[in-house]
């Protein structure tokens, strides 16, 4: 890391330590839907009422009953159907990631414009994770798409700074090689506080450990591939060896992201990745 970048790593992460940046809440609307979900006794008649108090996250919803991936039968027209199409663990979680849209805002043009950038690949990546994990896992596509959404949350806080320290936002540079080092640790520390399942809270790290070795793939596989794909013509990108990253052998996916399997998915990314937007 550059010396001024390591300086000011070093200064944001005392900042939060000492509770002079405050790390991100989650949204209200995502709280809601979660005590939900977790809750044994609730009914999807619960989930109705929180999620149609939301116009826009209701239309979001019914927008992805009607996609492609879920093949509904008929079309979907009210909040009812779609919940009844989805189910309520697959609508929870999209509703919590959806809502979190709201956080990727910002009162400074020059830090708005990063942020929305920050969530449109998100949700690219999110797409991606959600089709990976249909067709080659047994884990969920729903929490595969929120882990996603939110593996770039720790992005959030280091904006957040910036843009209270303009010299730092006039200088790019520095702010993305600040952003690259430390966006995984806070990442992690935001997801750990708002009580993420421990799959996805170490996911920001994780996913780009392309060495790591476990048993079976996870959703840290699903976010690296996905990653890789999405950043597929970056500089830093075409410099990896991908052969070398085990997320792809315990994926049973060709290196080569290029491959035919990857075209055959083509359809599906495009439809995943509009549901998200």
């Amino acid at each position: 890391m550059e010396p001024i970048a390591k300086k000011v790593a070093v200064a944001i992460v005392k900042a939060i330590k000492n509770d002079e940046l405050i790390l991100p809440t989650m949204p209200e609307m995502a709280i809601k839907v979660r005590d939900i979900a977790e809750d044994q006794d609730a009914s999807i008649a619960q989930l109705n009422t929180v999620i149609s108090s939301d116009a826009a996250l209701t239309a979001r919803i019914i927008k992805v009953a009607n996609s492609p991936l879920f093949r509904a039968p008929r079309q979907i027209e009210d909040l009812s159907m779609a919940l009844s199409r989805l189910g309520m663990q697959t609508t929870a979680n999209l509703a919590m990631g959806l809502a979190m849209e709201q956080m990727f805002q910002a009162t400074s043009d020059i830090v708005d414009k990063r942020m929305r950038e920050v969530w449109t690949k998100s949700s690219e990546i999110a797409g991606i994770c959600h089709v990976l994990c249909k067709h080659y896992t047994k884990l969920r596509p729903d929490s595969a798409a929120l882990a996603g959404l939110v593996h770039q949350i720790g992005i959030l806080p280091i904006l957040s700074y910036a843009e209270d320290n303009p010299t730092l936002l006039r200088d790019s540079f520095t702010l993305d090689s600040v952003i690259r080092q430390i966006h995984p640790a806070i990442g992690v520390k935001i997801l750990t506080t708002w009580e993420f399942p421990p799959e996805i809270q170490k996911i920001p790290m994780l996913c780009r450990d392309y060495k790591r070795k476990v048993a079976t793939a996870d959703y840290s596989d699903l976010v690296t591939v996905a990653t890789l794909q999405c950043n597929a013509e970056s500089e830093e990108n075409q410099k990896l060896d991908y052969g070398t990253i085990t997320a792809f052998e315990r994926l049973g996916l060709d290196p080569n992201i290029d491959s035919a399997d990857a075209e055959d998915l083509s359809e599906d990314m495009e439809a995943a990745m509009a549901m998200l937007q």
